[in-house]
């Protein structure tokens, strides 16, 4: 079936959707974006990314490109239009077209665009059986990670080098040695104490959605979950390492740079927040 795109207040073919050449996303990557998940049809996490969407587009003081309820209507038929039951819905709002300068056009509607495409949950699931390798890489973005912009070539670069030594994900460092991120993802450890640790949002890291309720699911299976820094030798070193975001889910870590992680296979405790998770999810999809 042809997928539909929603491009500027019209539904069109994926295959004809089209912007300005002069659309801000585009000249600056003067734009920010979000990612859900669909379960059964239904936005996943549905308020958290409506509500990191509106403010990151504050803190670039961007205007919503329409009320709340209208765009999660728009959301919506986008799922519906493309048949969606299991897959990803993927937003970006633009400060929109202007003439390039560098200073904010006044009196200018923000762009949007809205695709959705299926995703493989047997295949995910696979994957997560067997977990993904990770390599290292010091963070060299920007000081705003907090605000989840389109303008991600550091992000590129880094995973396509991790793809090109064979492994899923780029881990990222910074200049004192600890961990941030991953190249897409929030990134966590379990220590020998058995405690789960991660980078806390004071760090420049994004406020993962995923993360968010990760850390709820955490709570209540009763695990100790610590939001503190830890370094990459420490993650090298520990009992378990796995990574959190709309496209992976819960995503068990083997090895980073080589070194398997534990015993080298995904642990206990990544695999059974995953299923909590996704069960989670599938409860709560569409409130």
């Amino acid at each position: 079936m042809p997928r539909t795109a929603y491009v500027n207040g019209a539904y069109v073919p994926l295959r004809d959707a089209a912007v300005s050449i002069e659309d801000r996303g585009l000249l600056f990557a003067d734009a920010v974006y979000e990612v859900w998940s669909v379960f059964g049809g239904q936005l996943a996490d549905l308020d958290g990314h409506l509500n990191r969407l509106e403010r990151s587009l504050r803190e670039l003081k961007m205007a919503m490109p329409m009320p709340r309820a209208s765009l999660l209507t728009v959301l919506n038929e986008v799922v519906r239009r493309n048949r969606i039951l299991e897959g990803m819905v993927y937003l970006q709002v633009s400060r929109g077209a202007a003439p390039r300068d560098h200073v904010f056009p006044v009196d200018v509607k923000p762009g949007v665009i809205i695709t959705a495409r299926p995703v493989d949950r047997e295949a995910a699931a696979l994957k997560a059986e067997h977990g993904i390798k990770a390599m290292s890489a010091p963070d060299i973005r920007w000081g705003r990670c907090d605000i989840k912009t389109t303008g991600l070539l550091p992000n590129v670069l880094a995973k396509q080098a991790a793809k090109e030594q064979g492994a899923g994900e780029v881990i990222f460092v910074d200049a004192d040695g600890f961990v941030t991120e991953g190249g897409s993802t929030n990134v966590y450890m379990v220590g020998d104490d058995g405690v789960i640790r991660t980078r806390s949002l004071n760090a420049n890291i994004l406020a993962g959605v995923t993360r968010l309720n990760l850390l709820s699911v955490i709570a209540e299976s009763g695990l100790d979950i610590r939001e503190e820094a830890f370094t990459l030798e420490d993650a090298k070193k520990a009992r378990e390492v796995f990574i959190s975001a709309a496209t992976s889910l819960v995503m068990p870590i083997v090895a980073i740079d080589g070194q398997p992680i534990g015993n080298g296979a995904p642990g206990l405790v990544a695999t059974a927040l995953r299923e909590a998770y996704i069960d989670r999810a599938h409860r709560t999809a569409g409130v």
